[in-house]
């Protein structure tokens, strides 16, 4: 009976330096052709840090035997085959039920890299804080020319030259210099609310 059981293969492997954008393309590719086989539940993969070469790929099966099919199956092996100059093997485990999903090889804990969306109000001000002396700089200096347009085209003139200076130089500087307190509180406020419970 134990070949009823779901099986989860962990495999870790290390990426070659260069080809980590290559290897995002590779995993892709692999879960594509995956997810069409029979008996395919899920796959997925970690990285220690966002810096890592070390990639913990996980994939998951609903027995043993739909799990070897695709292990031996043509797809596979020409998947595998087609990544064996940008990476190596290091470990592969296997585990059945549902523990695959929460345990790594070692039971370390897996380090995956986030993307904390600052609340809407720091968004607004980091908008705020580049645009307003930038508007009224642009103002400033265009006024003397354009104070004898209607309002509409003064308006459009400073939205025409505004634009393109938030979005490829100041926001992105600002966003960059206030990066610390965009995301560090709303981590802060997440461990206390763990710690409460």
């Amino acid at each position: 009976m134990s070949n009823e059981h779901p099986v989860t293969v962990s495999v870790a492997r290390t990426i070659l330096p260069g080809y980590t954008r290559q290897a995002n393309a590779w995993a892709h590719a692999g879960q594509e052709l995956a997810r069409e086989w029979p008996g395919y539940l899920g796959s997925g993969w970690v990285r220690n840090g966002a810096g890592s070469n070390e990639w913990h790929m996980l994939y998951r099966f609903a027995d043993a035997g739909s799990l070897q099919e695709w292990e031996d199956s043509e797809e596979r092996r020409w998947w595998i085959d087609s990544a064996r100059d940008m990476m190596e093997t290091t470990r592969v485990e296997r585990h059945t039920g549902i523990e695959g999903w929460f345990s790594r090889p070692g039971d370390v804990s897996v380090v995956v890299p986030e993307t904390v969306v600052p609340p809407r109000w720091k968004q607004a001000i980091s908008i705020f804080l580049p645009f307003f002396p930038l508007s009224l700089l642009a103002n400033f200096l265009l006024h003397p020319l354009t104070q004898e347009w209607p309002l509409v085209l003064q308006v459009l003139l400073n939205i025409v030259i505004l634009t393109p200076l938030m979005t490829y130089i100041f926001l992105p500087i600002t966003t960059r210099l206030l990066q610390p307190w965009l995301q560090k509180p709303a981590r802060k406020r997440r461990n206390q609310a763990k710690g409460t419970r």
